[in-house]
């Protein structure tokens, strides 16, 4: 291959990151960083996630990287969505900092990325109270009307009680008298004055709808929790994908229901390797801009299916779709095509960090005042330290 010859370092990612190949040059100028090794060569851990939006944006991104080892790479990162949408990095020596402030720069330049990644990860966890924030009113009702009819069913079975109570203390009373005849006429005179035959019919049914609904508050709460938990102290585990989509629509479906029907096609998924209450994030922001791009009423498609290795998760709308001019950027931070306090342009930004993270992908489809197509595509295990890029 023509690139083996090349002076200069060559490396050619997949858009989730995922290194396709690297020529000699580049295997020599990265070999000796850790990060090379640790990494399998992913993109997102050789530049700043900045750069990618920045490659995605305006085609190029060029800077700077340096290492602990004190040694520094000239890197230019170019984004051939035109072609095969695919990055193309090009790396040359920077050359070795010795002094002692260089030592010390890039020190504080390594401490500066830990204190990034924690930044991000609590914009993360205020990214998703937020939602919740947003959907507080709708998730109140959702709760308050199972306990609306909870409360009234308790009150007809309190009265439900006091007159079976009454018609208890009628048949002691009788059966005190000795007296068959009157006993009789005054318990069936009872019966009929307390409606009891009604009662009998009533009372099961009111039970099992007061049931459903504290099991139906019960899961809304439990969705919550589930939601807005971070996941900086779990592991990563196996997760059943469907319920993570089931209990995210819960959480949204009152912000959905008066604009939009939903329709779900799952197909057969195996459990992944991932941080579910994340992806589950990602799963509410795409649900909510579905919603969102619907004026009057649409339709949200949700739909499932497994490939050889991987899994994919798509939703998709019938709203007034993304600006062609717009498609570029909608991964960008704060780049938002709402208007002015219909969001904060962190979602899709952050929803993008979410699945690279997982070592996945999300792939667009949009057609002005058709609707738009979001895939999620994920590994079902995540690639193991010292495998294969």
């Amino acid at each position: 291959m023509a690139l083996s010859c090349v002076e200069e370092g060559v490396c050619l990612h997949e858009p989730d990151g995922r290194l396709m190949y690297a020529n000699p040059a580049a295997e020599a100028l990265l070999r000796a960083q850790p990060r090379w090794a640790e990494t399998h060569g992913r993109l997102e851990h050789l530049v700043p996630m900045q750069a990618l939006h920045d490659a995605r944006a305006h085609g190029c991104w060029s800077d700077s990287i340096a290492f602990l080892s004190g040694h520094t790479l000239e890197a230019r990162l170019h984004w051939l969505g035109a072609d095969a949408g695919r990055f193309l990095l090009l790396l040359r020596d920077g050359g070795a900092t010795r002094s002692e402030d260089d030592q010390e720069l890039q020190l504080r330049h390594e401490e500066l990325n830990v204190r990034f990644n924690a930044a991000q990860e609590q914009l993360l966890q205020s990214e998703k109270l937020a939602s919740i924030g947003q959907l507080a009113a709708g998730v109140a009702h959702e709760i308050n009307n199972p306990i609306g009819y909870v409360h009234s069913n308790l009150g007809s079975l309190q009265e439900y009680v006091g007159n079976l109570f009454a018609l208890i203390d009628v048949y002691e009373r009788a059966m005190r008298a000795h007296d068959p005849h009157s006993m009789r006429t005054e318990i069936d005179d009872t019966r009929e004055r307390l409606d009891v035959d009604f009662i009998s019919r009533d009372l099961p049914q009111l039970l099992t709808e007061s049931r459903q609904g504290i099991e139906r508050v019960t899961a809304i709460v439990r969705d919550l929790r589930d939601f807005s938990r971070s996941d900086r102290e779990h592991a990563w585990r196996l997760a059943d994908l469907h319920a993570g989509l089931d209990s995210t629509i819960n959480i949204v479906w009152n912000e959905l229901r008066y604009k939009a029907t939903l329709e779900k096609e799952y197909g057969t998924l195996p459990m992944i390797e991932c941080l579910q209450s994340e992806l589950n994030q990602v799963f509410m922001n795409l649900l909510l801009n579905a919603g969102q791009a619907i004026d009057e009423e649409g339709v949200i498609s949700v739909r499932t299916g497994h490939e050889p290795g991987q899994v994919w998760v798509e939703i998709a709308d019938t709203g007034g779709g993304i600006p062609a001019e717009a498609m570029q950027r909608i991964f960008d931070p704060f780049f938002t095509t709402k208007p002015v306090g219909k969001g904060t342009g962190l979602g899709l930004s952050i929803s993008y960090g979410i699945v690279a993270k997982h070592h996945g992908r999300i792939e667009v489809e949009s057609t002005p005042q058709t609707g738009s197509r979001f895939r999620v595509i994920l590994p079902v295990r995540q690639p193991q330290p010292g495998g294969d890029a």
